[in-house]
């Protein structure tokens, strides 16, 4: 091997991705049998690329008025149902994956009387006001007036996808934590769903997943299937998030914890205790691209934080720069970052060089995650970081 060649493997060593051996449950239910009560899909909303889908679509197109629920039930692209709006003194609309506008259900607009039988039909809202159905993954989001009164549902349709982490399997073999980063309904809670089953049921680890809005797990006290063997702490309120996620690794000694929405400074905080700790760490931030969680101060820290340096004369003219500079301060708390830029097709970072890197304004070198004409996962190496710069 070459001398370069040797050194883009010690900067980046990774290993062409394996296809996870089929969990049990899941061998049976590809053989045809669905797990009890669920609903099965053909292939993946909106990718059409195979993988095995449980939506429990009818538990939620129950909580919806009767004209609706049959609409959508001989709707051609159920399948693809992303969410249903409901808004007081609208006509209720359905959205679709893949279309960037809606499609009306009806000419008559949505009354107060629809709205509060749908809300009967869910499960108590929360301080994020979220909600779900009991034993499904649905999400259901409110919109209140000034004086609290619901005027507004978001009734997101949760899926349990096999499949996506054969995209990431050969990361998990390096036992290191790993922040996804995307835009919302891009997959990032699927992902985080998927490995939890995988880590727990075939790597056979002690793996506790934080669910603040009981999105990872489902509603209700027992988590959903689709979890596998992984344990699941709920959380009461989101702002006690980052004491929930130090609760768990002080009294239930996992070996992974998996955490969704990565959102403040605290919950910033106590992943670095976490990982400190010598506990990998999966979770999801708010943000589509490296760059944006550098330029957040909030967040910075999970990537190693950034401060300004100042150079004397001799070393910034050596760098040919300026003599205050941007420097990262200390070990990334997450040594794999992955912009989830579609459902299939990833941006892979190792973390501590890229964000160097791009500090010194010069683009790193990245993987690229794809699935090709035929659905396989292909990497592309060494490809040229095309983010946003700093």
């Amino acid at each position: 091997m070459d001398t370069c060649g040797a050194r883009r493997l010690l900067l980046f060593p990774l290993l062409t991705p394996k296809l996870p051996p089929a969990h049990r449950e899941l061998r049976r239910w590809r053989r045809g049998r669905a797990w009890p009560g669920n609903a099965l899909c053909a292939a993946e909303a909106g990718g059409g690329w195979g993988g095995i889908v449980e939506d429990d679509l009818s538990e939620l197109l129950q909580i919806l008025p009767r004209d609706l629920r049959d609409n959508l039930q001989n709707e051609p692209r159920k399948d693809q149902l992303l969410e249903v709006i409901l808004d007081l003194g609208r006509r209720p609309e359905a959205r679709f994956l893949g279309d960037s506008g809606g499609q009306y259900l009806r000419d008559s607009e949505i009354s107060q009387k629809e709205l509060e039988d749908a809300q009967k039909a869910v499960g108590e809202f929360g301080g994020d006001n979220r909600a779900g159905i009991e034993g499904t993954l649905h999400r259901i989001s409110a919109i209140r007036s000034r004086k609290g009164m619901v005027v507004g549902l978001t009734c997101r349709v949760g899926r349990a996808v096999t499949g996506h982490v054969d995209m990431v399997h050969d990361l998990l073999n390096y036992k290191e934590s790993i922040l996804f980063l995307g835009r919302p309904g891009v997959g990032k809670t699927t992902v985080m769903r998927e490995i939890a089953r995988v880590l727990a049921d075939e790597f056979q680890k002690r793996v506790v997943i934080v669910d603040t809005s009981n999105e990872i797990g489902g509603d209700g006290d027992v988590p959903h299937a689709a979890i596998g063997g992984a344990r699941r702490m709920q959380v009461p309120e989101p702002s006690m998030q980052h004491r929930v996620m130090i609760e768990a690794v002080e009294n239930h000694m996992p070996e992974v914890v998996i955490v969704d929405e990565i959102g403040t400074e605290a919950e910033a905080q106590a992943c670095r205790s976490i990982a400190e700790r010598g506990v990998m760490l999966i979770g999801t931030a708010h943000g589509e691209r490296l760059a944006n969680i550098i330029k957040n101060p909030t967040l910075s820290d999970l990537i190693g934080g950034v401060e300004t340096v100042t150079l004397g004369d001799d070393e910034a003219r050596a760098r040919r720069s300026q003599k205050s500079i941007l420097e990262r301060k200390a070990p990334p708390t997450f040594p794999f970052l992955i912009e989830m830029r579609e459902r299939h097709y990833w941006v892979t970072h190792r973390t501590e060089r890229s964000v160097d890197m791009l500090l010194h304004g010069k683009k790193p070198l990245v993987e690229v995650r794809k699935r090709d004409n035929e659905f396989q996962v292909v990497i592309e190496r060494w490809a040229t970081y095309d983010g946003d710069g700093l």
